[in-house]
């Protein structure tokens, strides 16, 4: 089957914590965040793999400006079951749009692919690109997992799931989405960009539920903005958004996880929300494999949770 060879690969990363940048080396003496060595090492990582270009021509707008970020691709990891047809997850790393934090990308995607799930890693556009080109990138994913539906022997059940700024990505995705354009030339823009769940990992952040109040680093502070309206999800959910899966630490203000569920309820759209009383923000999996070398096993039944969930909501 197409892609085999990178849930081997993938497996060796894990197992080497090749994607684990510990905390310690996150910053330049200066106190700036040390973005070059981390963009180089998720470069490496990406080199690896066999990955999927989301643009056979190149993304629209993508210019080279930044020469540390590739064109937008994703590495797509096949269920070890090849018997039988699996859903997908598509799983978008943190890293506040300016970084790519591993471990939120392949240790997340090896478990659920253990777990039985077809995966897929994105690697989307971050500054000086802009969260619009973002959106744009993961719209794109979603449509070309399912244009390659048959080559990659998937079902049309894709869920989004995503950590802290990957998060916030993916609710974007997840209320933003369109259907497709039927009359398009492209036959990937044909198929639709609707995940059928989204999956957010301390990402449950607003401009506009309580302003100047929380992640102070978000580049869209300004809740007068309609950017930041259209990039609050609570503020965008219609009859057709999919349900959510939502887990946060109390570090993190979960008042935004609570707001966005109370939204959620008011527009009868099925969720689950954990607020978990210990840990930080970055935990992944919460098994020790991250950079923050943070093991907290009741914070880790999130995935546990989160696969039952996945599995009653017909992912």
């Amino acid at each position: 089957m197409a892609y085999e060879h990178n849930r081997d690969i993938l497996k060796k990363v894990v197992k080497n914590k090749e994607a684990i940048r510990n905390v310690s080396i996150h910053r330049l003496p200066d106190g700036t965040m040390d973005i070059k060595s981390n963009l180089e090492t998720w470069n490496r990582l990406l080199e690896q793999f066999d990955q999927i270009q989301l643009w056979k021509n190149g993304a629209p707008g993508y210019d080279g400006r930044d020469p540390l970020q590739p064109q937008p691709s994703m590495i797509f990891i096949p269920a070890e079951d090849t018997k039988h047809i699996h859903g997908t997850i598509m799983v978008s790393h943190g890293g506040g749009f300016e970084t790519c934090t591993g471990c939120e990308g392949f240790n997340v995607a090896e478990y659920f692919n253990r777990m039985g799930y077809n995966t897929a890693i994105l690697t989307y556009r971050l500054k000086p690109y802009n969260r619009l080109d973002a959106l744009e990138d993961i719209k794109r994913a979603m449509r070309v997992l399912r244009s390659m539906k048959d080559e990659l022997h998937i079902s049309d059940k894709i869920a989004a799931m995503g950590f802290s700024a990957g998060a916030m990505l993916s609710a974007n995705l997840a209320t933003h989405f369109d259907y497709g354009n039927s009359v398009s030339d492209d036959r990937i823009e044909r198929c639709s960009s609707r995940p059928d769940a989204c999956v957010m990992g301390y990402g449950a952040f607003s401009d506009v539920a309580f302003p100047g109040n929380f992640f102070l680093n978000n580049p869209f502070k300004d809740p007068r903005r309609a950017e930041s309206v259209f990039l609050s999800p609570e503020e965008c959910l219609s009859s057709d958004t999919p349900p959510f899966f939502i887990w946060q630490t109390i570090s993190d203000d979960p008042r935004n996880a609570m707001q966005l569920g109370w939204r959620l309820t008011q527009h009868g759209i099925p969720f689950e929300l954990h607020c978990f009383p210990e840990g930080v923000h970055g935990l992944a999996l919460a098994d020790g494999n991250n950079d923050l070398d943070m093991n907290l096993p009741h914070v880790a039944h999130w995935a546990e949770l989160c696969t039952e969930w996945l599995g009653e909501n017909g992912i």
